[in-house]
């Protein structure tokens, strides 16, 4: 038994990769208003599991890095939109914290070409 609760994941949120670029939309209550807030950044971190399972998005606001985890299962994300695919070659991409400007930028990832054959 996993939990008491049964969960469902949310069906707004794609397959994310360590290496993407997305744009992750939350609601945000403000009085009796909700307002959708957009965090733009790269995926450092994806963690598996069945409840817990979370992605942690990165990125620089005004020289200051700053780090989100979102939960896969959370309700409060109203969606996800990966702009690019980054190719990368670790799954925990904690040392781009370290890095600055030219140096933090990821090279991006071509999509796999089919051939037709006609």
């Amino acid at each position: 038994m996993d939990t008491l609760i049964p969960v469902e994941p949310n069906p707004n949120i794609p397959v994310l990769r360590p290496g993407d670029t997305v744009k992750v939309g939350t609601k945000v209550v403000e009085g009796e208003r909700v307002r959708t807030q957009i965090f733009q950044g790269v995926v450092i971190r994806v963690r598996k599991g069945s409840n817990n399972a979370s992605f942690t998005v990165r990125r620089v606001s005004y020289g200051v890095g700053v780090e989100r985890t979102f939960f896969f299962h959370s309700p409060s994300i109203d969606k996800v939109e990966v702009m690019r695919h980054s190719k990368v070659r670790r799954a925990k991409l904690y040392y781009l914290r370290g890095l600055t400007a030219k140096k933090a930028r990821l090279k991006e990832r071509r999509p796999k070409e089919t051939s037709a054959a006609s």
